[in-house]
């Protein structure tokens, strides 16, 4: 089946120029109309009634992409996304990448042929392929190729749960890192390191093991048996710091199967603040990322239309539960 890009390749001018045309824009020539609808015709290429619907109604589709719906926190953000593009009178086509780089790049470009005035990507992976497009391009949470970043500043919130925990008393600590392949893990993991590095002192160090593993509840749970599991007397971490929130209720369901009582025995921290964390018992202390901020900066960019190379960092914050308490 013919696609608009099979179209405007046809008739020797650009995706935008096809929409433009498709969407009844006065601003086209009428040769490159011509052509168009030509190239249209002799393609036998139909149009998706729905997307003409929505354009008749003066209603603009956001593409976004995310790579696995059915993790807490991008089913948040994708919500937060959805509200936010319909509060400006916008709609949102979601993708799923399925956590495959090959799939990702699929989405984007059916989604870009589906003449959407803009993309969000939450990426699968670092890095990814550029594409060629006339709309915006917005990397969030994950960075996507060379696109500009919105995120959390993840390094300053892992230095917030590193104060935390320090500051209750805990000087055998563990930490739970994600998949050092992404950028994202790494700035979590290098903000904690550096934050725990800068409060050991000789006069009172602080212990920390690292370990690494995926941002999933599995993870959480192999990791932190193997942490707590036959430790040796005097190396048992009081505190284990995880870089999702996932990770620590992996870590919480493992603790509650070797008899160990939070936060009496153990504390346990996460990294996202999902709805979960306030629903788990006991409720998880966390870094709260603003899903809201991230929702709106990535709306804007994609409806301002101009591309904006400088990244945003946004703040986080740390949500004390009953999941950490003093030594």
């Amino acid at each position: 089946m013919p696609t608009i890009k099979d179209v405007a390749r046809k008739a020797g001018v650009s995706v935008g120029t096809v929409s433009r045309v498709l969407s009844r824009n006065d601003t086209v020539k009428e040769p490159l109309k011509l052509r168009v609808r030509a190239a249209m015709k002799e393609l036998n290429y139909k149009p998706n009634l729905a997307a003409r619907a929505l354009r008749t109604n003066s209603i603009e589709v956001i593409g976004l992409v995310v790579p696995d719906i059915t993790n807490p926190f991008f089913a948040q953000l994708a919500k937060n996304i959805e509200m936010e593009a319909a509060r400006r009178g916008h709609s949102v086509m979601l993708a799923n990448s399925h956590d495959d780089v090959e799939a990702e790049r699929t989405q984007i470009s059916v989604l870009l042929d589906r003449s959407v005035c803009g993309v969000i990507v939450v990426a699968t992976s670092d890095g990814g392929e550029g594409h060629k497009a006339e709309v915006p391009i917005v990397s969030l949470d994950r960075r996507f190729g060379a696109y500009p970043l919105v995120a959390t500043d993840h390094r300053d919130g892992s230095q917030k749960i590193a104060d935390h925990l320090v500051g209750l008393g805990h000087r055998q600590i563990a930490y739970i890192a994600g998949p050092q392949s992404m950028e994202v893990a790494r700035q979590r993991r290098d903000g904690f390191v550096a934050r725990i590095e800068a409060l050991s002192k000789k006069d009172d160090p602080i212990r920390l093991t690292i370990r690494e593993g995926q941002f999933d509840y599995d993870s959480g749970e192999e990791i932190g048996r193997a942490l707590l599991k036959d430790a040796p007397s005097g190396t048992r971490p009081t505190a284990i710091a995880a870089a999702s929130d996932q990770q620590a209720i992996g870590v919480l369901r493992c603790a509650r199967d070797l008899k160990l009582e939070i936060p009496k025995d153990l504390s346990v921290t996460g990294f996202d603040d999902i709805t979960l964390a306030s629903l788990v018992v006991p409720r998880l202390t966390t870094l709260r990322q603003s899903i809201e901020r991230l929702a709106v900066t990535a709306v804007e960019r994609v409806i301002a239309g101009e591309a904006v190379s400088a990244d945003e960092a946004i703040g986080g914050e740390v949500v004390v539960r009953e999941s950490t308490a003093e030594v």
